[in-house]
């Protein structure tokens, strides 16, 4: 497998159409699956705000107030109240806000960037990340007449563990896990519980060779990866009902409060 940035990227703006912008300057293959990091898909889309688009309530006031608190310097409660806006839910508000997104991702502070957005304050995610993903891929058939599968991504940091790395946020042109349950391991025993999260770590690969900084090499191509003969399933955010975490997370703010 072999996993490569697209170079010459340039600085993506509202209106700007993804798909022609990597087909430009990418040479792809049928079978590639191409990571496009969430910050030109928001770009393009106009996710851009400023922290004055986000008059703050109450509830912000709390939550800077409180993370001030703990932090030892000053919050901005208008970033709050971006946070609270683009979130379906709020799980904590201290010592840091972890939010459920419009679209099922759990994550600090929503996924609001506040780094490389020239002219505003803030980059939102995209509003539909798997709906942009398609549309990414009808637009590179289009162009150069080829089969890929996309993925949206993000970094996110992990319980338990220091650091960031990649995670899909949407995709599309390829099941979002691949279902080992049923198959066998080497002693015969039959696997029970394996689904492996394969846009994510697809995503993750991705984000090896695109980097964080001032790179300016939002999208990665993934070229020989296999699938495999293997079921596969869209399910990657865990249902709200089987997620004893969330509700631990939800039982313990309360407890808090």
């Amino acid at each position: 497998m072999e996993v490569f940035a697209v170079a010459g990227l340039p600085e993506v703006r509202r209106g700007d159409d993804v798909a022609q912008v990597v087909a430009e300057r990418a040479d792809l293959q049928d079978g590639d699956v191409v990571c496009v990091a969430s910050t030109i898909v928001s770009k393009a889309a106009g996710r851009q705000a400023d922290l004055a688009d986000f008059p703050a309530s109450e509830r912000a006031e709390r939550i800077a107030d409180g993370i001030a608190e703990i932090a030892g310097e000053q919050k901005d409660p208008r970033f709050a109240q971006a946070v609270i806006e683009e979130s379906e839910e709020i799980l904590t508000e201290a010592p840091f806000v972890l939010a459920v997104t419009r679209f099922g991702h759990i994550t600090v502070n929503a996924g609001i960037d506040r780094s490389n957005v020239p002219g505003a304050d803030l980059l939102l995610l995209p509003e539909d990340p798997t709906d942009c993903a398609e549309r990414v891929r009808a637009g590179l058939d289009d162009r150069l007449g080829v089969d890929v599968a996309v993925i949206v991504t993000d970094t996110s940091g992990r319980p338990f563990r220091l650091g960031q790395r990649g995670v899909a946020l949407g995709w599309a042109g390829i099941p979002a896990a691949r279902d080992w349950r049923g198959e066998h391991d080497r002693e015969g025993r039959e696997l029970g519980a394996t689904v492996q999260a394969v846009v994510d770590e697809l995503a993750a690969a991705g984000n090896l060779v695109t980097g964080e900084g001032d790179g300016g090499t939002p999208v990665a191509v993934i070229r020989d990866f296999d699938f495999g003969d293997h079921a596969g399933s869209d399910e990657l955010y865990r249902p709200n009902d089987k997620d004893v975490v969330r509700d631990a997370l939800r039982e313990w703010s309360h407890v808090r409060d």
